[in-house]
């Protein structure tokens, strides 16, 4: 008897067994652990997206949603609110502002790669996608860099779920909590000087013909873009420096041939990105696949699986950084489709450039990883690696 329970470690370690069973034999599925069905399929999945008026985001989007968080996000909004707060926020975080965290983020990679070249062995999490992506955000934010640690173990209790409860536990929450906290702390602080550059000043400023940001949008609205910053830019570097550890021969394509680094990092996001699952609330009954999905069920929309959906890309199993460009997942899509879309690829491309440029051979020096505990996301807690 099949079944699907994103809470096993199994799943966290290799979804994509379990993946292909959804994918070829049961595509509209009902996870008794998750409580809710599993759309897989690429078709599926990116219809479901596109249609937020039946597959709504106002319940939450995270698979174990966080008390408090839900109807309060941008990913957990539905239009119009959505679309306004989506105005807004994009009136702050321009293609200028993220043209301007490059610079840094090859500086500090920079650094990083000689303190790990010195070493000789390293954690690519601890010792360089994490150290880049905290640094440049707290930069970006104005947020103080003696944080930088205390921070960033709250995310990641924040965005990990609790297995053995089924849910966020307590401290996942108190995570979440204290990054609430802090970010009211830090927009106090703002409200009571001058204005600074700073991204979280620009919120408290933002205006679009006298509208502005509430407090609570402007305090979730940072929290999440830390969230999404500090953890799962993090999590898609460290991703891509496996896939390329894992197909060298791809590597080496890159390394021979920079202009094919913006395709390997679209091969990345589909063939094994960090974003795996998010979840919708059903607005009224749907019939797919011979089941009869009921109004105020929820329903995963399963990323990773659609993204190695064989009727949308030939051999999907194959990472091929030659692969024609064809829509994927890894950013999501429709109304929600990732704020940090920018972000994400062109900060990835240039610090990846230095490291393969300085690294071009590394070896895993451990066969197991460990990953994180998340219904939502996928990434290993540490990627130990040795300078070949």
């Amino acid at each position: 008897m099949f079944e699907f329970n994103p809470y096993s470690p199994e799943i966290d370690a290799d979804p994509f067994p379990a993946y292909h069973r959804l994918l070829e034999e049961f595509p509209c599925f009902w996870s008794e652990h998750a409580k809710m069905w599993v759309l897989s399929r690429f078709e599926d999945v990116a219809r479901a997206l596109d249609d937020w008026e039946t597959y709504s985001s106002s319940h939450g989007n995270l698979m174990d949603e966080i008390p408090g968080r839900a109807g309060a996000t941008l990913g957990s909004l539905d239009p119009p609110r959505h679309d306004r707060l989506r105005t807004l926020v994009q009136s702050v975080f321009t293609p200028k502002t993220v043209q301007g965290m490059i610079p840094p983020s090859v500086k500090v990679a920079t650094e990083c790669l000689d303190r790990c070249l010195e070493k000789g062995q390293f954690d690519f999490v601890d010792d360089f996608s994490s150290r880049i992506t905290v640094s440049v955000l707290f930069d970006l934010m104005g947020l103080p860099p003696t944080d930088h640690r205390a921070v960033r173990q709250q995310v990641i209790l924040a965005i990990s779920t609790n297995a053995e409860l089924r849910r966020k536990g307590p401290e996942n929450i108190a995570g979440f909590q204290y990054l609430v906290q802090y970010i009211q702390d830090q927009v106090a602080q703002r409200r009571s000087r001058p204005a600074g550059t700073d991204l979280i000043s620009g919120l408290v400023a933002a205006e679009i013909d006298g509208d502005k940001l509430s407090e609570q949008e402007i305090v979730m609205t940072s929290a999440t873009l830390i969230m999404a910053g500090v953890e799962s830019l993090s999590s898609f570097m460290t991703m891509f420096a496996l896939n390329l550890h894992d197909f060298p021969f791809e590597r080496r394509k890159i390394i021979a041939n920079p202009a094919l680094m913006a395709p390997a990092i679209e091969e990345s996001l589909r063939f094994n990105t960090s974003a795996q699952r998010f979840r919708r609330y059903l607005m009224r009954d749907v019939e797919l696949h011979g089941q009869r999905m009921k109004a105020g069920d929820f329903v995963c929309m399963c990323y990773g699986a659609a993204n190695r959906d064989p009727r949308q890309f030939p051999n999907p199993d194959v990472y091929d950084v030659d692969r024609p460009p064809k829509r994927h997942l890894g950013f999501g899509g429709g109304k929600h489709l990732c704020l940090g879309t920018a972000v994400g690829r062109q900060v990835t491309a240039a610090v990846m450039a230095e490291f393969l440029k300085r690294i071009p051979d590394y070896q895993r020096t451990t066969p197991i990883l460990k990953w994180n505990s998340s219904t939502t996301f996928r990434s290993p807690s540490g990627l130990p690696i040795a300078v070949a």
